[in-house]
């Protein structure tokens, strides 16, 4: 390894092929390995981090300024823990800036030490977004060490090494242990985030890494929400005689997930209850109807991608956050393509002829539209209520 440390660097992202980003290390000290990402996104950054669906990787940054409105307790969109169950690390082009909100409770730079969230800053993004487009997300790991120690030949070896998140099941270590209650709904101002209590309805969420604002979302509706493990079965979830299934977000390969998810999908398909899935819920369900789904060179992330709803000719801006993506040709005759990216043209939603299911490659829940795509929760619920 021939590159050369600069002077005040702290902070290093080392990719498989032996390139170095030198810059600032924030957040925790140590190093994290995984997929690098780039997400678009001018704003949110507190609730993209906490996505469990970015588990197992490193995430860029593509806006330069971040970390002005500081963070709070109301933003985080995992049910628990840190950095091990999402994202493991961050980069910016800016070293994270003081926070001036009213609802900031901490630093940005002060949160991130506490989850372990290993940041670099100070590097040039655009560069690695370009490396990324053309080449695909790299494996990388991501250091800091206030020293401005490293040994980069090791950090090579270990990017190299790493296998990759194909054939990888994140969904369980993503996933609660045990069935709870939710009833909190969407953030109302100047209340914050009110309880739901007059329910008509019962939904079962299987959790492969779900949101919490998909929850609100769904409690929005008049549901009560029930959240039961990923390894639930279909004889488990029948059993709480819901008026509605969803099947979560989450991290990770869908076709290693499926593996124990999708037989349990196709008894709920049978069972004739109202059914909905979103991003790796979107994903399995499509595997569990006779589609495929591949790996994607670079990914959908960000909340500025249009997709239009074919139901409708409704154009609608949406969040996206998922590395692999719904084989479209290998759509089985009985399921209806319903969401397309006008991006890139992927498979963004389906539907089943006859039966009241359907799913969604994006997130309806996070809202940079921002209500663009609220309208599928109530058609969920409009399937269950008829």
């Amino acid at each position: 390894m021939t590159t050369e440390l600069l002077p005040g660097c702290t902070g290093v992202l080392v990719l498989a092929d032996g390139t170095v980003f030198q810059g600032v290390g924030v957040g925790a000290a140590g190093s994290a390995l995984g997929e690098v990402v780039f997400n678009t996104a001018m704003t949110g950054y507190q609730e993209i981090l906490t996505d469990p669906s970015y588990m197992s990787q490193i995430l860029a940054f593509t806006f330069p300024h971040v970390g002005n409105v500081g963070v709070n307790v109301e933003d985080i969109e995992q049910m628990g823990g840190g950095s091990d169950t999402s994202a493991r690390g961050a980069i910016f082009r800016d070293v994270p800036t003081d926070p001036a909100n009213w609802r900031s409770q901490n630093s940005f730079d002060g949160w991130m030490k506490s989850r372990g969230v290993v940041g670099l800053a100070g590097v040039d993004t655009r560069a690695l977004t370009q490396i990324i487009r053309d080449k695909g997300a790299p494996h990388a790991v991501i250091a800091h060490d206030p020293e401005g120690r490293f040994d980069l030949e090791a950090l090579t070896a270990q990017a190299r090494d790493w296998t990759g998140l194909v054939g990888l099941d994140l969904a369980k270590p993503a996933s609660t242990l045990q069935a709870f209650d939710w009833d909190e709904g969407l953030w109302e101002w100047p209340e914050g985030h009110p309880r739901v209590d007059a329910a008509d309805k019962s939904v079962v969420v299987i959790d492969y890494g779900v949101k919490r604002n998909i929850l609100r979302a769904l409690a929005s509706t008049g549901a009560r929400i029930t959240v039961v493990p990923a390894t639930t079965t279909a004889e488990e979830v029948l059993a709480r005689n819901p008026d509605g299934v969803v099947l979560s977000n989450g991290p990770g390969d869908p076709a290693a997930t499926g593996e124990y998810a999708v037989p349990e999908i196709r008894k709920l398909v049978d069972s004739g209850k109202p059914l909905m899935g979103i991003c790796l819920g979107h994903q399995m369900l499509a595997l569990a109807l006779g589609a495929k789904t591949v790996k994607m060179d670079q990914g959908h992330h960000g909340a500025n991608h249009p997709v239009k709803d074919l139901t409708t000719g409704k154009v609608e801006i949406v969040s996206m956050n998922h590395g692999f993506t719904v084989d479209r040709d290998s759509l089985p005759e009985a399921v209806t393509e319903t969401h397309v990216s006008l991006f890139d043209g992927t498979n963004c939603g389906i539907a089943v002829a006859g039966k009241p299911i359907f799913s969604v490659q994006h997130h309806p829940e996070a809202s940079p539209g921002p209500a663009d795509s609220l309208y599928l929760f109530e058609r969920f619920a409009g399937m269950m209520r008829s």
